[in-house]
């Protein structure tokens, strides 16, 4: 089967891998669509933590099932996603309900080769029935499952403002969960386009230009001085993630779902007097995927609106690096296979 695998920061290379076997308590998947979200594009940089090389990127994945093991419900053709966070089931993580952070947790697609290929072998306990949403929609049910999954930490509340830091997938996604929340949520970026989608796709209420305005004085407009109560980060960027300790309310919530590798750095009087809770958001948990899907067949969640670039899989080699650039306006890259 062709299967496409980044070798090194920067490189990708296609090959010819046998397809894999049924083996016990897994089953077989036939990929139609992989969606490109920020892990994929840190991978290629070579800045994304917890990876190594060769890998095989994708783990947000719309497929046909085509035969499992202990894999009962699910029938041949069968639309399906599935949960990438492969867990152990042993670990204190596991035994409290949290998979979604197992100690000895493998990502699909970072810590084992994922979905860039025809086929791929899953747990059969991870699949997820496409329950007649399209593939287009299925692939985009993982990167919405982030953003539920970190509304949910946050435990966000009716009437709250939320200040959402980083319009990418990602943040897109944490704004429209906590709008469904009933959230007042605030969009901050230091890309216009980015932040003129938010308002115009996603009825986002309030923007800030994080380079460009004064961030203190836009946010105490927009809460009548009261700063958000609720704070999440989905860039990953260690100066937008230390500065935004200054932009919680007092008693506020501060999630980290964006991912870097250097230090948190918070001034500890300012954190204390606000009596302030810092969270951190990883990956997402069988509840969040359903939520995902159950608000896109309601109508709450249009994935259509998501989908700017859309490639054949021997396309992605050359197509890949450009998605890079924020001049090209990419908010989700689609492959079809």
């Amino acid at each position: 089967m062709k299967t496409l695998i980044c070798t090194t920061p920067g490189q990708f290379e296609y090959a010819d891998r046998e397809k894999p076997q049924l083996t016990k308590d897994h089953s077989i998947l036939k990929i139609k669509r992989i969606g490109i979200c920020g892990t994929d594009l840190h991978a290629f940089e070579g800045t994304q933590p917890f990876f190594a090389y060769p890998r095989v990127l994708g783990h947000e994945l719309a497929a046909e099932f085509v035969e499992g093991d202990n894999a009962a419900g699910f029938t041949a053709g069968e639309p399906v996603t599935f949960i990438p966070y492969f867990h152990c089931g042993d670990c204190i993580a596991c035994r409290s309900g949290k998979p979604n952070c197992c100690t000895d947790i493998k990502v699909c697609g970072v810590h084992v080769d994922g979905g860039m290929a025809e086929y791929l072998s899953v747990p059969s306990h991870s699949l997820i029935h496409g329950d007649g949403l399209s593939f287009d929609e299925l692939a985009l049910v993982e990167p919405l499952a982030i953003g539920a999954h970190g509304v949910r930490r946050a435990d966000v509340k009716p009437g709250e403002f939320v200040l959402v830091i980083g319009a990418g997938p990602i943040g897109l996604g944490i704004m429209e969960f906590a709008r469904i929340a009933g959230a007042r949520v605030i969009a901050m970026d230091i890309n216009d386009r980015r932040l003129d989608f938010c308002r115009e796709k996603l009825g986002v209420e309030f923007t800030i230009n994080g380079m460009n305005d004064d961030v203190h004085a836009k946010l105490q407009e927009f809460t009548n001085g009261d700063y958000p109560t609720v704070v999440i980060d989905a860039t990953g960027n260690q100066k937008a993630i230390n500065s935004a300790f200054l932009y919680m309310a007092h008693g506020a919530r501060y999630v980290l779902v964006g991912l870097q590798k250097g230090e948190l750095i918070v001034s500890h009087p300012e954190f204390h007097k606000r009596e302030s809770t810092l969270m951190s958001s990883r990956n997402a948990t069988r509840e969040d995927f359903e939520h995902v899907i159950r608000s896109m067949k309601s109508g709450k969640v249009n994935p259509a609106t998501y989908i700017t670039h859309r490639v054949q899989f021997d396309e992605v080699k050359d197509e890949f690096a450009s998605w890079l650039n924020p001049a090209n306006g990419v908010i989700k890259a689609v492959v079809e296979l």
